[in-house]
């Protein structure tokens, strides 16, 4: 059994088509100017919570199930992680990164499976109009055809034509449906075009209190009802701003887009500022940065404004410093606009806006430096509005804010090499704003690389839980588990997250050793070739390919890979060692002699220097050989008793007896 695609013109042909489904749950609009992004999918998926209630299942996935489908607040109340973490999205905004929408399809996708999984008997449902719907709506469909077991929940899945997006999977996991056309039916034009109707069904919608219509169905009729110029803005914008809050990027490029044509920046400044602004920030996230910085070049020539031309100052040079593609970055560019911003930033009269709208710009400052190598200059900046922070803001007002600055100084503290000083500030950092995954995920880094690793475990999962399901939690998670030799935990990890992003190359690469070193050549192999075809010349996959082929005696292409991997990578260690493997097992020891030399000039690894001992003693140079081993003894082998073991013996049989001569 296979999921359906039904294609046709009409609404009402698509649903007389998916009528007859077993079980049908019911039709699901899923048209953007409905109920915005995740449309009628999210609306399906409220059902099924209200459904549920308050069960271990919601539970577990209550943080994407809010973040996607906010209408699920009020029924709610008790996931208190989830909501704390909306109301602050509510009260600051944090930008989250445009890809956040893809691990929020996963965990309503793995929710609604689950679903499906535990049901006595089988169910359909239509999600239809996705030809018209947002991207996040295509994208957790997408998902849902993927993750969903057909033979628990039937997806019909409905549009006038086939998203582009939508293809690949439809192709493989749905068959096609044809619906018959069925007789035209007059339009009731007088009320569609009449402006008066669209206010009324505004008025409709709003009444609902649903968070939903607002960013749909609300700015699309009040901006054709009979005051686009007042009541449609306002919509738009309070549209827009709920957008941004919500990560929600291409529907907020599609609501300014809409807003700003019905605005005059000179008769309402107010407003053509906060869609010029909010729309260049969407395509900044959208890695379209280029396309922001032309609105605010515009954005200078249509008003003399100071507070426009600060802001516009400063984002120009953070687009400068690190937005726009790499030969494009300029940090003198950068600097230069920033120092124009902060400027501005001295005139605002208000002493107190003043002072913290300098701090927060200052940061900037900070960063230029950092970029610039001078890591004590960007620590005193930093330390600089951290003080002037607390001597201006009354005691827990503006925590997240302040946090920001702490972080900052941390990430300082780490690159200038006092790790002990940077965990002292990500904790402070985590317990001013302890909704942010992004400071779980450096803490646990910070632990795993101090050599704590259950720490690091437990704070990889907390972000991934407030991510939510955040890949590079799952995949540092996963190696830290491998380290404590947990390779099957390590796996589930891994393979987790190519659930949600299956063109994770640091996934494809840490699963593809792993699958190495259990002997899973074929495993290994795939995943190698998955990963070279993101990025041809990564050196890891080459090894995985070399080290395969070596072990199925193909020696000439296990060392043609290997060399590739040198070429491209001639810093990596066990690219050398590896070829040196493979050279050693040719025949050719003089030469896994050179690779191993470079090998441990970058890395003096135990393994390695037994390696070099063994081919020392190949060539006969037992006291070169004994060095080795003694080098290798002496750099600690770690909890491998054999390899220990291995080198004690291996010393004492090129170690004359005591009283005994040297041969001349």
């Amino acid at each position: 059994m296979r999921h359906v695609w039904v294609e046709a013109a009409l609404p009402r042909d698509r649903r007389a088509a998916a009528a007859g489904a077993e079980g049908l749950l019911g039709s699901f609009d899923c048209r953007v100017w409905e109920r915005g992004p995740y449309g009628g999918v999210g609306e399906f998926v409220r059902r099924l919570v209200l459904d549920q209630g308050r069960s271990p299942l919601v539970a577990r996935h209550q943080v994407e199930l809010l973040a996607a489908v906010r209408d699920l607040k009020p029924a709610m109340p008790w996931a208190a992680e989830a909501v704390a973490a909306l109301d602050v999205a509510d009260v600051q905004i944090r930008f989250h990164p445009a890809r956040r929408t893809r691990h929020l399809a996963y965990g309503v996708a793995e929710f609604v499976a689950a679903w499906a999984a535990e049901r006595r008997t089988p169910a359909a449902v239509l999600l239809d109009g996705v030809d018209e719907a947002d991207g996040t709506t295509v994208e957790l469909v997408e998902t849902l055809l993927r993750r969903v077991d057909p033979s628990r929940l039937r997806l019909y899945v409905g549009g006038a034509s086939l998203p582009g997006a939508l293809a690949a999977a439809v192709g493989e996991y749905a068959q096609p449906l044809t619906a018959s056309p069925s007789e035209p039916v007059a339009e009731d034009a007088a009320a569609v075009h009449d402006p008066a109707w669209h206010d009324e069904r505004a008025d409709e919608l709003a009444a609902t209190g649903e968070w939903s219509w607002q960013l749909g169905a609300i700015p699309y009729h009040r901006e054709r009802g009979t005051r686009p110029a007042t009541d449609g803005v306002d919509a738009l914008r309070t549209a827009l701003g709920a957008a941004l809050q919500s990560g929600f990027y291409e529907h907020a490029v599609r609501l300014a887009d809409r807003g700003l044509p019905l605005v005059d920046p000179a008769a309402d400044t107010r407003n053509w500022w906060a869609f010029t602004t909010t729309l260049a920030t969407a395509l900044t996230a959208l890695d379209r940065p280029a396309e922001a910085l032309a609105l605010y070049d515009r954005a200078r020539k249509a008003t003399d404004e100071p507070r426009i031309h600060l802001s516009a100052a400063y984002s120009t040079a953070m687009l400068y410093a690190r937005h726009l593609p790499t030969p494009d970055r300029d940090l003198t560019t950068a600097r230069t606009w920033l120092d124009r911003a902060l400027a501005l930033a001295e005139q605002i009269e208000d002493p107190r806006e003043r002072t913290v709208t300098t701090v927060f710009h200052r940061q900037g400052l900070a960063l230029l430096d950092s970029r610039a190598g001078d890591h004590a200059a960007a620590l005193r900046t930093v330390e600089d509005g951290i003080a002037r922070l607390a001597e201006t803001l009354a005691p827990g007002e503006r925590p997240q804010d302040r946090a920001r600055l702490v972080h900052n100084r941390a990430q300082l503290h780490l690159a200038m090499g006092d790790p002990d000083r940077a965990l002292a500030d990500l904790d402070t950092v985590i317990a001013q704003d302890p909704q942010n995954a992004e400071y779980y995920v450096d803490r646990a880094a910070l632990h795993r690389a101090t050599g704590r690793p259950e720490e690091a475990i437990a704070d990889y999962g907390t972000a991934i839980r407030l991510g939510p399901h955040l890949p590079e939690a799952y995949v540092n998670r996963a190696g830290t588990l491998a380290d404590l030799g947990r390779p099957e935990a390590a796996l589930a990890d891994l393979d987790r997250t190519l659930r949600i992003d299956p063109d994770h190359l640091d996934a494809l690469v840490n699963r593809a050793g792993l699958y190495l070193d259990d002997g899973e050549l074929d495993l290994a192999e795939r995943d190698a070739h998955a990963g070279l075809g993101l990025s041809p010349d990564q050196p890891h996959l080459l090894c995985v390919l070399g080290l395969v082929a070596g072990e199925r005696g193909r020696l000439p292409e296990a060392e043609a890979l290997l060399t590739r991997a040198v070429e491209h990578s001639p810093d990596l260690p066990t690219a050398w060692a590896n070829r040196a493997a493979i050279r050693f097992e040719r025949g050719d020891v003089p030469g896994a002699v050179a690779d191993l030399d470079r090998a441990i000039a970058l890395d003096p690894d135990p393994v390695a220097l037994y390696n070099r001992g063994l081919a020392h003693r190949e060539l006969g140079n037992p006291a070169a050989a004994a060095e080795d081993f003694t080098r290798a003894l002496a750099a600690d082998p770690g909890p491998n008793p054999e390899l220990r073991a291995e080198l004690l013996r291996e010393r004492a049989s090129c170690t004359p007896p005591a009283g005994a001569r040297r041969s001349p």
